[in-house]
């Protein structure tokens, strides 16, 4: 009986280390990108195929988390795929998150409320206005799970992802040594995350757009440092070596941990913008009477100035080699835990 217990538990470990990010100890960069993205689709498919109205709201943020990993093997392959094929992937993965992105708006929402409170009891916690919001939040997230459980919205979310996962099982990437096939990609990833921190310092186009779009560069550096993390280093070569891989291996840990980080002050930032603006719309109006909607814009004003600050100062880190030594860094780290394949 205990032996069958461990083996079903090796089992189930080995089933998630087949799905999860990161290569193999002795797997090639171009094999696990192809194995990576299509254990991303089949994960969304499970969790979408998988959705009751008991278990929307888990289901909807496991299948957007792992369409956002696949967004960023795709464009981590650009380079590679070309940029017609890529594009047509991104419109793939697009189509199958935005059947779904009414769920998850509404959930945001109502967190993003309960927060404010669990921050503020004093002010919010017993304020009738805030009540009656958070009731009616709570029924627009009831309602927004509802119609993303539907048989018609998860047949065609899934259908997509299904025409996604035919396609990656038929690429066809380069072998090529170092970071090869994903080089040009990530180099792109890592400009644009920079290059995108310097417009929301500035505040061009909109200071509100210029962090949401930041942010989006910033889980592409996560996710992409992700997928070139290395698993079980143990017992290859040399003491020194595997020293040296080790710590090589830390690096892109670190790398993907602060990226995560930074991503998610600005996803509370970005989300707290979201139901400021909320507020003043007609539809903010409808719902909560104008003292206690000062009281939350004044509150939610508060709180993403320091996010914002901590944000920019946190990416200043992030981002502070120039692109050619960052690539030159992480090209060190990959042949450092590259395995010595025939």
């Amino acid at each position: 009986m205990l032996a069958r217990v461990g083996s079903e538990r090796r089992t189930e470990r080995r089933r998630k280390g087949e799905k999860s990010l990161g290569l193999g100890p002795e797997e090639r960069l171009a094999d696990g990108l192809r194995r990576m993205a299509i254990a991303q689709a089949e994960l969304a498919i499970e969790a979408i195929e998988g959705c009751t109205p008991a278990s929307t709201g888990h289901a909807v943020h496991e299948a957007r988390k792992a369409i956002k990993r696949l967004r960023t093997i795709v464009r981590l392959l650009e380079g590679e795929l070309g940029s017609a094929a890529c594009e047509r992937e991104q419109a793939t993965l697009r189509s199958a998150a935005a059947a779904l992105a009414g769920a998850r708006d509404a959930e945001v929402m109502l967190a993003t409320l309960d927060g404010l409170i669990a921050e503020n009891p004093r002010r919010l916690a017993g304020r009738r206005g805030v009540r009656r919001l958070r009731e009616h939040l709570t029924a627009g997230r009831e309602e927004a799970e509802l119609l993303a459980c539907r048989p018609a919205v998860r047949i065609s979310a899934a259908g997509e992802l299904r025409a996604f996962t035919g396609r990656a099982h038929a690429w066809r990437l380069a072998e090529g040594p170092g970071l090869g096939s994903v080089e040009e990609g990530l180099r792109r990833i890592y400009r644009e995350g920079r290059s995108r921190r310097l417009r929301a310092v500035r505040g061009k186009g909109g200071r509100t757009r210029a962090m949401h779009q930041w942010r989006k560069r910033v889980k592409d550096l996560r996710y992409a440092a992700e997928v070139l993390e290395r698993r079980e280093l143990r017992g290859r070569g040399s003491r020194a070596r595997r020293a040296r891989a080790a710590a090589e291996e830390k690096w892109l840990h670190r790398l993907a941990g602060r990226a995560d980080e930074l991503g998610e002050l600005l996803g509370e930032e970005h989300d707290l913008a979201v139901l400021g603006e909320w507020l003043r719309t007609d539809g903010g109006h409808a719902v909560v009477r104008r003292g206690t909607r000062r009281q939350l814009e004044k509150l939610i004003s508060k709180r993403r100035s320091e996010l914002r600050r901590k944000a920019l100062r946190d990416g200043k880190a992030l981002y502070s080699r120039s692109p050619r030594d960052f690539m030159d860094r992480v090209r060190r780290a990959c042949a450092r835990t590259a395995p010595k394949l025939s």
